[in-house]
């Protein structure tokens, strides 16, 4: 497995057997030449692709400045491009191979102070769904994994700039119908499904891994009384 990321790897990866780190720039075309040469010195008889790099500013349409549209387009959208076109080739060479492009609910649905992200991860939504149309017939998988918020990353900086952590934390898991936010351990799990050959008949999906909280516009918790 090789990461690549303009921050070193997690210490959790360091040093892990089977991983190996590519420091780089995942919007920079030239990166993506010293990725796939790294993948091919390995010779894999499989080549499979996640894209998962992201980042998230909060704030109102009015506030937002060009240079963070600009920022995230590059990061979210363009980088997740390269990444594809990067390695599509590898995997044609092998007679095919999954990809998983991790957008978010915030793809489908709106949430408040995060227009800049969601309209990257929509991007990256339609992006994914129209690169897996255009290379079924070559036996490449493209879905979309979309998580809820979940206890990682971008989640947990957006809620770190809340007035009250604690309580927005709270506010959020209520929401939840499992009252927790979500493991990031278990998206993964989602992930490495969608990158197995048990998902080989879903091709162009979006899968939704939040829990449930998007399966219903109002969760009932009970402290709201009797609905009857």
């Amino acid at each position: 497995t090789i990461g690549t990321d303009v921050a070193k790897a997690p210490d959790d990866l360091a040093g892990a057997k089977g991983y190996s780190h590519i420091v780089a720039d995942v919007s920079d075309e030239g990166s993506w030449k010293t990725v796939t040469d790294a993948v091919e010195a390995e010779k894999p008889a499989r080549v499979g692709l996640v894209t998962a790099a992201a980042i998230l500013d909060i704030g109102d349409i009015v506030d937002t400045t060009k240079e963070a549209w600009e920022r995230s387009l590059r990061i979210n959208v363009i980088g997740t491009a390269l990444a594809m076109k990067a390695m599509i080739p590898l995997m044609l060479k092998r007679g095919g191979g999954p990809i998983v492009a991790v957008a978010s609910i915030d793809a489908t649905f709106a949430e408040q102070q995060l227009s800049v992200y969601s309209a990257t991860k929509g991007a990256v939504r339609q992006l994914a769904r129209t690169v897996a149309m255009d290379h079924a017939r070559a036996g490449i998988r493209v879905n979309v994994l979309s998580p809820g918020p979940m206890m990682a990353g971008l989640f947990e900086r957006h809620m770190k700039s809340a007035a009250d952590p604690a309580k927005f934390e709270a506010t959020r898991a209520n929401r939840q119908p499992n009252g927790k936010i979500l493991d990031p351990v278990d998206v993964g799990r989602a992930i490495l499904f969608l990158l197995s050959d048990g998902a080989g008949a879903i091709n162009g999906a979006d899968v939704f891994a939040d829990g449930g909280l998007t399966t219903s516009f109002d969760f009932r918790t009970g402290a709201e009384g009797a609905s009857v």
